[in-house]
């Protein structure tokens, strides 16, 4: 262990000019910009430390297409006998930039042992955390046994589908070929993520009848309609969601209990270009609509989410002349939680105590990642996000990842290795 923690300590400054090369490639989802850039620098890095590359398209997944293709890369390498898997995991997609930036977000900037841009903790620090801690084992310990892969899949940001969803559905996480998973998502170095909570995503909307913007009454405003739901969830939902906890050990805090965030609102007249420079016309809005996106536990069943917001629009209905809505499921992802005494749960714990000197923290994350891809569809129960960064930081403006906490990371995830290979 002392030499393998040295050989990590020593590749410092490759750790810090992958990552920068990493985050230098703009990622962006949507529209899911950059992926076979991105792609095709982890097939040449992967191919010169010896690993077997595949480059995969998920075709006719959610946005693909010819200009956006989705693309992902899988890198294997087998040891010199059989033996278990232990496959490394990371999105190479990344949110919009926003605004509130100090620095630029694809410049890497490395300052005072920070590294920033945007996806510089979620995820690329700890994709280029897993490649370090990969190629260092298998330097250091040529004859384990099973085989290392470590993935770069799409679409994590905008639920997946088009990578590990669809890795998963083509076999490549079928528990006869991968035995354990590790997800380097940024949920701090000294934690052990078992799971996420459950999310369901919706589109309501109101309706009205345009008229003249001066004659309001002969018209039916649907922004308004739309402000009496909000109402309604101001005055019952969020009190009620509130008041509900969980068992899971989700952080942070404010995570413990159910949330819904408003993703966006659009009414009326939809938003000009940029150099129209004429006056908006004068009409009621007949249409108003908002995508929520609600948070809910492993206590709650996606049934009673669902009905508990419908319950509240048909209250509407029957008390507000002329409302009338329509509400459009968009996607659901269950609660998943790995086992605290699983495999790989216990084996990273370790080695967490060992390299940092104090016991790990079990978590479940306040957000779903892709996880749930490999635990539903995959059917593989042994999988964690364990990985370098401040949970946080993710999709902020002046993102960064620690290059100590990438370090300690990677000698984290290499010991697992040894743990689980069990190199002669």
């Amino acid at each position: 262990m002392e030499n393998l923690t040295q050989a990590i300590v020593d590749r410092r400054e490759d750790l810090i000019a992958l990552t920068q090369d990493l985050i230098r490639i703009p990622t962006l989802n949507p529209p899911g910009a950059g992926y076979r850039t991105i792609c095709d620098y982890l097939d040449r890095r992967l191919q010169a430390s010896g690993f077997e590359t595949e480059l995969i398209r998920a075709r006719g997944t959610p946005g693909d297409s010819d200009k956006y293709p989705r693309w992902n890369v899988i890198a294997r390498r087998d040891g010199r006998t059989s033996g278990d898997c232990v496959h490394f995991n990371s999105h190479i997609d990344v949110v919009e930039v926003g605004h509130g930036w100090t620095r630029d977000p694809f410049g890497g900037e490395l300052d005072d042992g920070k590294i920033y841009g945007r996806g510089a903790c979620d995820m690329k620090g700890g994709l280029a955390a897993s490649i370090i801690a990969a190629e260092v084992f298998i330097a250091t310990h040529p004859d384990y046994a099973g085989a290392v892969e470590i993935s770069g899949t799409a679409d994590e940001e905008s639920g997946g589908y088009g990578g590990v969803a669809y890795l998963a559905e083509k076999g490549y996480f079928d528990p006869q070929r991968v035995q354990h998973v590790i997800i380097p998502e940024p949920l701090n170095k000294d934690r052990v993520c078992l799971g996420h909570r459950g999310g369901w995503w919706a589109e309501i909307e109101t309706f009205g009848e345009i008229a003249h913007g001066s004659m309001p009454f002969l018209g039916d405003c649907a922004v308004r309609h739309m402000g009496a739901v909000l109402t309604e969830f101001e005055d019952k939902l969020y009190p009620a969601m509130a008041a509900r906890t969980t068992d899971m050990p989700v952080v942070p805090e404010g995570a413990r209990s159910s949330t819904m965030n408003i993703n966006s609102i659009h009414g009326g007249q939809p938003e000009q270009d940029e150099d129209y420079t004429g006056l908006p016309a004068h009409c009621v809005p007949d249409s108003c609509r908002i995508v929520i996106d609600r948070r809910f536990l492993a206590e709650e069943n996606i049934v009673d989410v669902r009905d508990e917001v419908t319950a509240l629009l048909e209250g509407l209905k029957a008390e507000r002349d002329r409302f009338d809505y329509d509400l459009r499921e968009i996607n659901v992802v269950l609660p998943s939680m790995t086992d605290r005494d699983a495999p790989i749960v216990q084996t990273v714990a370790a080695q967490i105590e060992q390299v940092l000197g104090k016991p790990a923290e079990f978590v479940a994350s306040p957000g779903t990642y892709d996880q749930k891809h490999i635990d539903r569809i995959g059917k593989l129960r042994n999988c964690i996000a364990y990985g370098p960064g401040i949970l946080e930081l993710a999709h902020k403006p002046d993102e960064y990842v620690g290059v100590e906490d990438m370090l300690d990371s990677a000698k984290v995830m290499a010991g697992a290795l040894v743990d689980i290979l069990r190199p002669e």
